[in-house]
Order: structure tokens, then sequence, then C-alpha cells
């Protein structure tokens, strides 16, 4: 009898420890998409964010001035605000996470196609725009830890695990 109490403490601190992992994750899924959401509506309206000189220069750049820059601003507002509302959502949270990463790519290139307005004097020294830039990283960090494994997709059912399973689970360890 005390092994069966042992084997439900054991499931029970594990079930407790995949909560928090999920708890976490979904945090920092729903931080992120709440940011997305927020950048990608202020820049439906002219002249609010502070990044649409930064993002329509670098869209210029990289369309060649084929797109106009009122055209790819309106596309980037709509990405990034599908791209928040999606994260909010947990919805295809693979092929978000694709998009984001795509996106963050995007937000790397003024590093090096116009890296006069990313470094000061000294190149070891970031401006105002490369620290706005760089912490980017900390999202791409961020969006790894939240790629959903096999095992994540398991985290509802494993809350759920059987009273036999338990037991089976126990017995494996020992």
């Amino acid at each position: 009898m005390s092994h069966l109490t042992k084997a439900k403490q054991a499931t029970i601190m594990e079930t407790n420890n995949n909560k928090k992992k999920f708890d976490r994750q979904c945090l920092l899924r729903i931080s992120i998409g709440l940011i997305y959401l927020w950048f990608g509506i202020l820049k439906f309206f002219p002249n609010i964010s502070p990044a649409e000189e930064l993002a329509k220069d670098t869209i210029n750049l990289l369309t060649f001035y084929l797109v106009p820059s009122s055209i790819s601003y309106c596309v980037l507002a709509f990405w990034e605000t599908v791209i928040g509302l999606l994260l909010i959502l947990n919805f295809k949270l693979r092929i978000v996470i694709v998009l984001t990463l795509l996106h963050m790519l995007g937000t790397f290139t003024p590093l090096f196609l116009i890296s006069d307005i990313v470094f000061g004097k000294n190149p070891a020294t970031l401006t105002l725009i490369g620290q706005y830039i760089m912490k980017n990283l900390i999202i791409i960090s961020a969006l790894i830890v939240i790629w959903p494994t096999k095992s994540s997709k398991k985290v509802p059912n494993e809350l759920k695990i059987t009273e036999k399973n338990r037991i089976k689970g126990y017995l494996q360890r020992i």
C-alpha cells in the first residue's frame, strides 16, 4: 500500500511540474502575443508607432523600393497583428512561431543595411535603435522555449493520468 502512496505522490509531483512548465510557456506565449498585437495595431495609424520610420526604411531597402511603403507597412501591421492574435489564441503554434522567426530575421537586417543608425561611434556601442533591435534576441529565445514538442502536446493527457498508468510508471522507475 505504501508503494501506491509513493506512486501517487510521484505522479502528483510530475503532474505539478508539467503544469508549472505549461503555465510558464503559456505566460511567455501570451506576453509575446500581446506585444505583437500592440505593436501591430499601432502601425495601422500613421505617425503613431515609434518604429515607423525604421520599419519603412528597412522594408524599402529589402524590396529595392519596388513596393510602396504605404502598402508594405500595412502588410507589416497586418502580419504583426495576426501573429499577436494567433499567439494569444494558441492557434497553429508551430506555423505562427515560424512566421514570427521570419519576422525576427527582418528586424535584424538594419544591423547590416543601415548600420550607421544602429551602432554608435564605437562599434561596440548601440544606439537606442540598436538596443531596440537587439532586444529581439529575448523574443527569439522565448519562441524557442514555447516551441511545441511531442511531449508538450501530452500535457493535458498527463494531467488525466489513470491509476494503472501511475503504477506502471512507478514500477518502471524502480
